[in-house]
């Protein structure tokens, strides 16, 4: 029988051991759209730095593959990362701050499709304003999912129809903030057999309803910004 997955119960009351403004933050043409389809369409050679939740699984069902999409929208004022908060009754990542996305469907072979289709299903974002420029390496959750960055450009105009069952917010946040090492806050805690971590990116913006609020990204989502981070700065 598996045993269910040792989840953290509140991520921001563990402790932050450090944080990376050693690193160089990503600014300015870096972050230009043109910029990124041409290190996508030709990328260096680099290694991700995160590949999956700290110490691995804890579940020990089969791994399913799943795919999410890393949505840069195209403002005037910079790209923007476009990101969800999940409704608190789900049983997985129930609250977090995570990308659109889910798991593969049956018949579905390729992790584009599948980024699409939940990013349309999650929060009503129509693949004619999406433009995908690639992917990032998979990273296997804590709860077994690997999952498949899709990065794409996202052009607007556009109209989100959010999914109330799985989505309880869609929000924006500056890439060059994310990409500011900075921000990136490294926490460890222990587990009854190990020490393990987790990065976070505390975020406080408006937001779809225009009053300011704090959002704790954290874990996956941060660690594949992460990985996002070290592929454009290599």
């Amino acid at each position: 029988m598996s045993r269910p997955p040792t989840l953290i119960r509140d991520p921001r009351a563990v402790p932050v051991a450090s944080a990376d403004s050693h690193l160089p933050a990503l600014s300015g043409e870096r972050l230009q759209p043109a910029r990124l389809k041409a290190r996508f369409a030709s990328p260096p050679d680099w290694r991700p730095e995160f590949r999956g939740d700290g110490g691995g699984p804890l579940s020990e069902r089969a791994p399913a593959a799943a795919a999410v999409l890393v949505a840069l929208v195209v403002r005037e004022e910079g790209l923007r990362v476009l990101l969800t908060r999940r409704t608190d009754h789900l049983r997985h990542h129930a609250g977090q701050i995570s990308f659109p996305g889910g798991r593969v469907d049956p018949g579905e072979v390729d992790p584009v499709v599948t980024a699409l289709r939940e990013a349309r299903e999650e929060i009503g974002l129509e693949g004619r304003s999406i433009e995908v420029i690639g992917a990032l390496p998979t990273y296997t959750t804590v709860t077994s999912y690997v999952v498949t960055p899709v990065v794409a450009l996202v052009h607007p105009p556009f109209a989100l129809q959010i999914d109330g069952g799985e989505v309880a917010e869609a929000f924006e946040v500056p890439l060059e903030f994310l990409m500011t090492p900075a921000h990136h806050q490294i926490h460890l805690f222990d587990t009854p057999t190990e020490r393990r971590k987790f990065l976070s990116m505390p975020w406080r913006g408006p937001s779809a309803e225009g009053d300011e609020r704090e959002y704790f990204i954290w874990g996956a989502t941060a660690a594949m910004l992460r990985n996002l981070y070290r592929f454009l700065a290599a």
